[in-house]
């Protein structure tokens, strides 16, 4: 008993004691972030019933909504060198996350009228691409605070230890990420609700419904808007002096250089054009990391470099893309509130997980984590890789229907909901860690940048996949009603295979190489 009341207060109660004031304001940026799922199942259902995408395409589009997320490095230095204004870059992105709910709000309920102006496609597109460029506006932001929060000295003036320094910026992160999956949490629910009588709904009355879910999600820009007001009190009852940063050349050069090449390559549409953005960001970011490393000490360069190339590794795995949801949706028969449920149960259960696996988080090397998740992710796989090949039949047919696909997929959610957090928590903290002080927002922004990179790489990765593998859902033209394609599942099966064998096998070996090479990490 005594164990277990140790347990529950070094993992919750302890928690709260090094809650600070300070930790707020980037709070708020990141709840605003996690309700940005409120409208997610409203757009997966509405992409798969009227939008005649394929899941190649979509996948590609997810390489490029990713790709503002390496504008990080820009913004990062833009952070530091205006650190006294740097709230006011928080109205910008909740100006274009806004604009980008008011086009998908049009393309719902006002489809025949945009169509005139632009495709229904075209719109989608760039609403998809806006939301990403004001959530990075607002994350580099809320990231640098999370650095700043973090005290260096006690109320006696004292410099913290390496390891409460260490404690403190995984806590700082514990709480970030625990304010962004809260946030999906609030969004589960209301999910719920909204969705809980759409049985008895006509295809008008349920695309009523999928609009107004847009307009209530005006509340995300609103959420992070309140954590500026809140950064402005705490600036003025308690100011804080930053050091003095000096404009450094090759990060705005490089980071511009950036911007031209990727806006340029991709409005004149080059052939393999997203493979050149990728291997021109990787060689523009890699070139900034090595400008930055020489701030570091000479026996942290090495380390950074293994712990980096293993983060960007593990995340770089593709998925399956969207055939899996739409294979849900159509064969298995998951609806909305379903759906909502799942999402519920995954963002409970990962805020648990955060609290339970922290000191897992704090005493573990990424290399370590890497490892456990890679063979977690794949064996949490399975039951997908089953359901395809009709295990929920089988399970169903031997318990009187008790152990029917919505329960497996339940309890596989259940399973699996922590790890992605997990993951993340220790690389977040790392860099934090490692920043230095004259050049937070700078040094969080380029190895963030880095490590997003890696997601670039998944959605190429999971593109090349879908092309390899076709598959198709039936789609009807919103205005016309007519069926522009069919329902094609068979690749279905060896896709889940494949991804399942590559994100057990490839991070494994990645971390192997590098515990062999000089670029060994405990970090």
């Amino acid at each position: 008993m005594n164990k277990v009341l140790q347990f529950f207060n070094h993992t919750f109660i302890d928690l709260g004691k090094q809650f600070r004031l300070s930790y707020l304001p980037p709070l708020m940026i990141y709840i605003a972030a996690g309700v940005s799922g409120l409208t997610g199942i409203v757009g997966m259902f509405f992409i798969k019933d009227y939008l005649n995408l394929s899941a190649a395409f979509l996948a590609g589009l997810g390489f490029w909504a990713g790709i503002p997320w390496v504008l990080k490095m820009p913004l990062g230095h833009l952070v530091d060198l205006i650190w006294r204004q740097k709230n006011y870059l928080v109205f910008l992105g909740a100006g274009l996350i806004a604009v980008s709910l008011a086009v998908m709000y049009g393309l719902i309920m006002h489809t025949k009228a945009m169509a005139e102006i632009l495709s229904v496609e075209t719109w989608f597109v760039i609403s998809v691409l806006l939301s990403p460029v004001g959530y990075v506006i607002q994350d580099v932001v809320a990231d640098a605070m999370t650095v700043e929060a973090v005290p260096t000295v006690n109320h006696e003036g004292q410099a913290y230890s390496k390891e409460e320094t260490k404690l403190m910026h995984t806590t700082m992160q514990t709480l970030g990420r625990f304010a962004i999956i809260g946030g999906t949490v609030l969004v589960a629910v209301a999910n719920i609700i909204i969705f809980s009588n759409t049985e008895g709904l006509n295809e008008s009355e349920k695309v009523s419904l999928y609009g107004s879910v847009y307009l209530w999600a005006l509340v995300i820009p609103f959420v992070s808007v309140l954590g500026v007001f809140l950064s402005f009190y705490l600036k003025l009852s308690n100011r804080v002096e930053a050091e003095e940063t000096k404009i450094n050349w090759w990060i705005l050069g490089g980071s511009f250089v950036f911007v031209v090449f990727t806006i340029s390559i991709g409005s004149f549409r080059v052939p393999f054009a997203q493979e050149i953005v990728f291997l021109g960001s990787m060689g523009i970011v890699l070139f900034l990391m090595m400008k930055l490393i020489k701030e570091l000490p000479n026996d942290l360069r090495f380390t950074i470099v293994g712990t980096a190339i293993i983060v960007f590794v593990f995340r770089a795995m593709p998925g399956p893309g969207p055939g899996l949801s739409w294979f849900e949706i159509d064969v298995l028969k998951f609806d909305e509130q379903f759906f909502s449920k799942l999402s519920l149960i995954a963002s409970v259960l990962t805020l648990t997980g955060i609290l339970v696996f922290r000191s897992f988080m704090a005493n573990s090397s990424i290399a370590r984590i890497v490892v456990i998740l890679s063979i977690a992710g794949s064996v949490l796989f399975l039951p997908s890789v089953g359901m395809y090949y009709g295990l929920h039949e089988w399970t169903a047919s031997v318990t009187n229907n008790i152990v029917d696909a919505r329960f497996i997929a339940i309890v596989n959610t259940a399973l699996e909901s922590p790890l992605g957090q997990v993951a993340m928590i220790p690389m977040l903290a790392w860099i934090a860690k490692n920043a230095p002080a004259h050049l937070k927002a700078t040094f969080f922004a380029v190895f963030a940048s880095f490590t997003n990179l890696a997601l670039s790489a998944n959605a190429l990765g999971t593109k090349y996949l879908n092309e390899i593998f076709i598959i198709t859902r039936e789609v009807k033209d919103k205005i016309t009603g007519q069926i522009q394609s069919m329902a094609d599942y068979s690749e279905l099966g060896m896709l889940l295979i494949v991804v399942t064998l590559l994100t057990l096998i490839i991070p494994i070996i990645t971390v192997w190489f590098i515990q062999k090479s000089r670029f060994h990490t405990k970090e």
